[in-house]
């Protein structure tokens, strides 16, 4: 297996994909996820229509928008769900960074969530060259 097809191989649990649920990168959003909703808990109340929220709808959206994109009718479509999801990735890293920086998030916490943070973008860049649609790789 070549190294293009490994890294695709890697992204999915199964040699072919069923579902969005066999993307491990929507498994990685979705374990993302479940850790904000864990360390945002902790945050202060008065947070709750802050932070808190906008931090928790930026990582749902990235496996949203992963599933949907799956589940469109065309490449493009899927492609263009892929970079939605990684801007609101985007987004929730500059969420973390803020709650490192007001002391919200300890330096473990905000360096584990960065990491799998980092882990999800590279997949997702992956997944988006892997799926590029023909229109967008010839030259016109």
């Amino acid at each position: 297996m070549n190294g293009e097809n490994k890294t695709f191989a890697i992204i999915l649990n199964m040699e072919y994909l069923k579902s969005y649920r066999d993307l491990i990168v929507w498994q990685k959003s979705m374990e993302l996820t479940q850790m904000i909703y864990k360390h945002t808990t902790a945050f202060p109340k008065e947070e709750i229509f802050g932070l808190t929220s906008q931090m928790r709808r930026a990582a749902v959206s990235v496996s949203a928008n992963i599933a949907e994109g799956q589940a469109r009718n065309s490449t493009g479509e899927f492609h263009q769900f892929l970079g939605i999801a990684k801007g609101s990735l985007a987004e929730l890293e500059t969420l973390i960074i803020l709650s490192a920086n007001l002391e919200l998030l300890g330096k473990k916490d905000s360096t584990n969530l960065h990491n799998l943070s980092a882990e999800i973008n590279k997949m997702l860049h992956e997944l988006q060259k892997s799926i590029r649609p023909k229109e967008l790789t010839t030259n016109h």
